[in-house]
């Protein structure tokens, strides 16, 4: 199996018609395919406001809803952020970490494989898909033939696509994908048999090009994240609990920094003050700051010889906002099962390494619950680039590697494979005990390479020595 395809079959793929193909069917859509692009159209502009809400809270820029009642119309642009729904979506997306795409009964699949991840740069576009996924509750992915024969795998924002997905087969039926800047508009529409690119013209579509492809099913896979049976379509880590206490926390520190505008300076008071106390030399009213820093510590006597009474009301304690922002964090910790000390809670007894540990013992497993979820998609996706690159039917069995959801370190990595090794779990020279010992896929290859040459050589070591033994009978060595 190679990952270039014949010319044949690249030449269907990249969607060249026969001589014999009339040309009448790509002049507009047919009443199915507008049927398909109307309900998607629908379901892209339903999805929009929601989107548009969850990327604010992750970006810090959602705005909570003024009361009226605390906060002065001077101040109401003043901004408070916690970050607390980024935190959520990282501390999760941190422990999803794809290694490489494995087909333990094919070696050649693998390798081609390898070569498609390596050119879409999967590595790094994976970690796109599964942050969108978090953030906005689902992700997608599509495959596609590229120009120089290797299948172009994309990452797609669902603020920009949706799908018609069937639940109980679960698979797409069809997909859009809609861009839109001002009076610009363009779509590709994906079908079974085919993909449609469109560009937008006033209220109607114009067919740019028609793709044909052999596949029988649709070249976009669904990453949804955190399903239930009565909702597939997947649902987002910032979720309203961890919202409406986001927006709790930003009020509290907006009145903290309320407070801190009207209690900075200590709030006195004078009985007794004449008025001249408040003017200047010319008899005009001095300002206020003028009158706090200046002849407010000078005051006069008065007629009858009495000096003005002077005094300070108790100022406000900012320790209790703080308390209340904890309050709000240990709340959030409670509901997304991060440790309190990622949200920034702290205490004056500093946990453990040990607490710290057990602290992340529900994280943990939430990531690897995600893991779980995210490698049908994967999986889905290898094969459909599979049959794009050409490779023969039936296609071998895929496996995602995925690393460690946990966080131990490189010493506790390598003394547990060590163990293993030693219990005779694992063999010395596997591959999966240097993958266990946290070595990348690249220094396993030089490895492998080191160890062919090390054998090698004391292969030719082992037979110069027997070619220069010897012989018991008559003395010579064997060469003779």
């Amino acid at each position: 199996m190679t990952p270039i395809a014949t010319r044949e079959t690249e030449t269907r793929r990249r969607g060249v018609a026969p001589l014999f193909a009339p040309a009448l069917p790509t002049l507009s859509l047919t009443d199915e395919e507008q049927s398909v692009l109307s309900r998607l159209t629908g379901l892209v502009t339903e999805d929009t406001w929601q989107l548009r809400s969850l990327d604010d809270y992750f970006t810090g820029l959602s705005r909570m809803a003024n009361l009226g009642i605390a906060v002065p119309p001077a101040l109401q642009s003043i901004r408070t952020v916690t970050g607390w729904p980024r935190v959520v979506v990282d501390a999760l997306d941190e422990r999803l970490d794809v290694d490489a795409l494995r087909c333990p009964d094919d070696p050649e699949a693998e390798d081609a494989l390898g070569i498609i991840w390596d050119h879409n740069d999967l590595g790094d576009e994976s970690q796109l898909a599964h942050l969108d996924a978090l953030v906005y509750g689902r992700s997608y992915l599509t495959v596609g033939p590229g120009e120089d024969g290797i299948p172009l795998v994309t990452v797609e924002s669902p603020q920009h696509m949706t799908v018609d997905y069937d639940v109980r087969t679960r698979t797409v039926r069809s997909a859009l994908r809609l861009i839109s800047a001002g009076s610009q508009r363009a779509a590709t529409l994906y079908l079974p048999d085919q993909t449609i690119d469109l560009t937008g013209s006033g209220t109607g579509w114009t067919i740019a090009e028609r793709r044909p492809h052999d596949l029988g099913e649709v070249p976009v896979v669904r990453m949804a994240n955190r399903q239930r049976s009565a909702d597939r379509r997947g649902s987002s880590e910032i979720t309203e609990e961890v919202r409406a206490l986001t927006d709790s926390a930003c009020r509290t520190l907006l009145g903290q920094e309320i407070a801190r505008e009207f209690f900075a300076a200590p709030q006195r008071y004078i009985l007794g003050a004449s008025e001249s106390a408040f003017q200047g030399p010319d008899g005009s009213p001095r300002g206020a700051w003028q009158t706090y820093t200046g002849r407010y510590l000078a005051l006069e006597r008065d007629e009858d010889g009495q000096v003005p009474e002077v005094g300070q009301f108790p100022a406000y304690d900012p320790a209790t906002y703080g308390r209340i922002v904890d309050l709000y964090a240990r709340l959030v910790a409670g509901v997304t099962g991060l440790p309190p000390h990622a949200l920034g809670y702290t205490t004056d007894n500093p946990a453990s390494a040990d607490a710290i540990r057990k602290s992340e013992a529900r994280l943990i497993k939430r990531a690897e619950r995600r893991q779980r979820t995210f490698s049908r998609p994967w999986t889905q996706c290898a094969r459909l680039a599979l049959r794009l690159a050409g490779a023969p039917a039936p296609l071998p069995r895929i496996e995602v590697q995925w690393r460690d959801a946990a966080t131990p370190t490189v010493a506790a990595a390598a003394d547990a494979t060590v163990k293993l090794v030693a219990a005779g779990v694992l063999p010395a020279d596997s591959e999966v005990t240097l993958e266990r010992a946290g070595i990348g896929r690249t220094q396993r290859q030089r490895i492998a390479a080191d160890r062919r040459r090390t054998a090698g050589r004391a292969a030719l070591d082992q037979i110069a020595e027997t070619l220069g033994r010897p012989d018991d009978e008559n003395g010579l060595g064997v060469a003779a």
